[in-house]
């Protein structure tokens, strides 16, 4: 199986930027598809972006487009989430997950087969 792992997570003011990783290893193939999810505390886990296998086609959560950006290095695994103009509201714990297999849906929790262990981000005002 895939194993997801994240890092990078951390402290930052309300405007600033932060960049989490996320890098794969195990499993036969890359993923299809890497994706970001988000949860904060009290609430589900959301979508925030996701990205396929050759990086061509990236989609965004309302919330955060325009500000973050996703992106891969599929030869190493890697993916990344790059967070600026961060607010308040963007604080919690960030997801890695990865799709081995085409679905219909990339902003649903249920289409993705291999998760992170999470990486904390905390905006502060």
């Amino acid at each position: 199986q895939v194993q997801l792992v994240e890092s990078g997570g951390g402290l930052v003011q309300a405007g600033g930027s932060l960049c989490v990783s996320c890098a794969a290893s195990g499993g036969t193939f890359s993923t299809y598809v890497m994706g970001w999810f988000r949860q904060a505390p009290g609430m589900e886990r959301e979508f925030v972006a996701a990205i396929n296998w050759s990086g061509g086609r990236k989609y965004y959560a309302d919330s955060v487009k325009g500000r973050f950006t996703i992106s891969r290095d599929t030869a190493k695994r890697m993916a990344y989430l790059q967070m600026n103009s961060l607010k308040p509201e963007d604080t919690a714990v960030y997801y890695c997950t990865g799709m081995n297999w085409r679905r219909e849906s990339w902003s649903l929790k249920s289409s993705y087969d291999y998760w992170g262990q999470g990486t904390q981000v905390t905006v502060s005002s």
